[in-house]
């Protein structure tokens, strides 16, 4: 049996060594390939962030539409909730924008589903594809 690099041993640990190696410039001790795998597994964190915020926002956003007898602060509180929290992303990660849409697109169908749920409403009530533009999404004024 294989005794466990300290990256598999203790993560926490291990990122401490790697920040501490890389602030002090000692580059040959960098654990490279656990370091890669890291960096790809935060970038698909971030793009996991925005496709959960997308889900959220359209499904309530449809509910919004088609249950109107149904609206709440509660709903209205989430969706601008979403609305906030998708915006900060794209202020701190601008470069995440460019998957805007192929999240949505991917966000969508669980969103329809999610909105059928609770609304008791069957999955044909709403459109097959997104009804709302990116900017109606994001924007704080777009009430469906």
């Amino acid at each position: 049996m294989s005794i466990p690099t300290l990256h598999e041993a203790d993560r926490f640990a291990w990122l401490e060594q790697q920040t501490h190696l890389l602030k002090s410039g000692e580059l040959d001790g960098l654990d490279i390939t656990h370091l890669i795998k890291e960096l790809e597994s935060e970038m698909g964190n971030e793009r996991r962030e925005l496709y959960r915020r997308l889900r959220v926002l359209v499904a309530h956003l449809l509910k919004w539409q088609f249950q109107p007898e149904g609206r709440s602060n509660s709903w209205k509180g989430t969706i601008r909730t979403q609305r906030n929290d998708i915006a900060r992303l794209f202020k701190e990660t601008p470069s995440l924008r460019r998957f805007l849409a192929e999240e949505l697109a991917e966000a969508y169908p669980e969103a329809m589903e999610w909105a059928a749920d609770e609304t008791g409403l069957l999955d044909d009530s709403f459109p097959i594809e997104c009804p709302y533009t990116h900017d109606e999404i994001l924007s704080r004024d777009f009430w469906p």
